[in-house]
């Protein structure tokens, strides 16, 4: 919801995809995928000045105990030149010499996603153009629950009238 109300402040599009039939519930560590996504979308609203960020959802391998979801988020920011794309998963690394002066930052977000993702055994990959956006990926392996029998797709209604223009601490 925060990356909404921010990319809402910055005038871009923000969407979240869910594509194919996914899990209703997973398993797994809710603190640490949320890391990884807010590095992701913070960066994707940082290098993004107009069009829209879209992170999509969705499971590329299921087994009885166990579900791969693949989520990706994608920007129409700056990019990325191609020679500089390993590098930015590194510690300190940034795709520029000036990315830090013009944007701010450490260099150390993707290292940090790269990381926990890794620590779960997923991957993470990055795709892009300068000029044209990034799309960053990445898979992680969740345990599946007895709740996952059924099918439906349950949409949680939120309702936030009242919260525009009002600022929250």
């Amino acid at each position: 919801r925060s990356y909404s109300f921010r990319s809402k402040a910055k005038n871009l599009d923000f969407d979240i995809k869910k594509e194919g039939k996914l899990p209703i519930n997973v398993i797994g560590d809710q603190i640490r995928l949320n890391q990884i996504l807010s590095n992701l979308l913070s960066n994707a609203l940082k290098f993004t000045k107009q069009g829209c960020i879209t992170v999509t959802i969705q499971e590329i391998e299921r087994n009885n105990k166990q579900s791969k979801l693949e989520f990706a988020v994608k920007d129409t920011g700056i990019g990325i030149p191609p020679e500089k794309q390993s590098a930015i998963f590194e510690n300190y690394t940034q795709a520029s010499s000036d990315t830090t002066r013009r944007y701010g930052g450490t260099g150390l977000g993707l290292a940090i996603c790269k990381r926990l993702v890794e620590l779960q055994g997923g991957s993470i990959s990055v795709e892009s153009e300068p000029g044209t956006g990034s799309t960053f990926r990445f898979s992680l392996l969740f345990g599946l629950s007895d709740d996952n029998v059924k099918t439906e797709d349950i949409q949680a209604v939120e309702i936030f009238t009242g919260l525009e223009g009002k600022k929250i601490l």
